[in-house]
């Protein structure tokens, strides 16, 4: 999988501006065991460089997205993470094996719950996760140091970039279904916040968005 993941990043290097993602990036993607994070019926295909059902009309997103989408963070040991989408926790268990700590938020209470015994199976005790609408982030515990958001809102949601620490990074797919890019976020010092359309992708359409 990690071989596949290197392959396809030289592959789409143009667009996404490197030919390598970060060593310890690759290293936690190898280590951390997809099949433990899919339905029991679809683990065969755990493996593969490509999106699986996890249900709910949601998928697990393809490793090399998940890999991409981790490296643009460029996580700090001390970071405090927001993640939006918990889906069945996949990400959120490669997301606390690099920063201090992960707040999951995950709209679909089914999801969540099973995603809370994965991850505790894994024994990821850094990610904390609550069931709600994402669109609003977590106003508890921001700012944080960087937001990821594994479903895509047509715009970037407001509550979500105001809870970016300045000097933080947003990694986000945006857009219509048939034209969402894959988005990073970069806030500076002062708060000003820019944006870099990566590479076009297709995720889920993030709910609660009319909220």
């Amino acid at each position: 999988m990690v071989a596949e993941i290197a392959a396809e990043t030289i592959f789409a290097s143009a667009e996404i501006g490197r030919a390598a993602l970060a060593p310890r990036v690759l290293e936690v993607i190898g280590s951390v065991p997809r099949h433990e994070f899919v339905p029991v019926e679809i683990q065969a295909y755990a493996y593969a460089n490509m999106p699986l059902p996890i249900g709910f009309n949601k998928t697990i997103s393809q490793p090399f997205i998940c890999a991409l989408m981790t490296d643009l963070l460029d996580l700090r040991e001390a970071d405090t993470v927001l993640e939006i989408g918990t889906g069945l926790g996949y990400q959120a268990a490669v997301l606390s094996e690099l920063a201090q700590t992960v707040y999951s938020v995950e709209i679909i209470e089914e999801l969540g719950q099973q995603a809370k015994r994965r991850l505790a199976r894994r024994g990821c005790s850094n990610v904390v996760l609550r069931i709600g609408n994402g669109y609003h982030g977590w106003a508890e515990h921001a700012p944080y140091d960087k937001v990821i958001v594994t479903a895509a809102p047509d715009l970037i949601p407001p509550p979500l970039l105001n809870q970016l620490k300045p000097g933080g990074r947003m990694v986000i797919p945006t857009g219509l279904p048939e034209s969402q890019q894959l988005v990073l976020v970069e806030k500076d010092a002062e708060g000003r916040a820019r944006t870099k359309a990566i590479l076009r992708v297709r995720f889920s359409q993030l709910e609660g968005t009319e909220g």
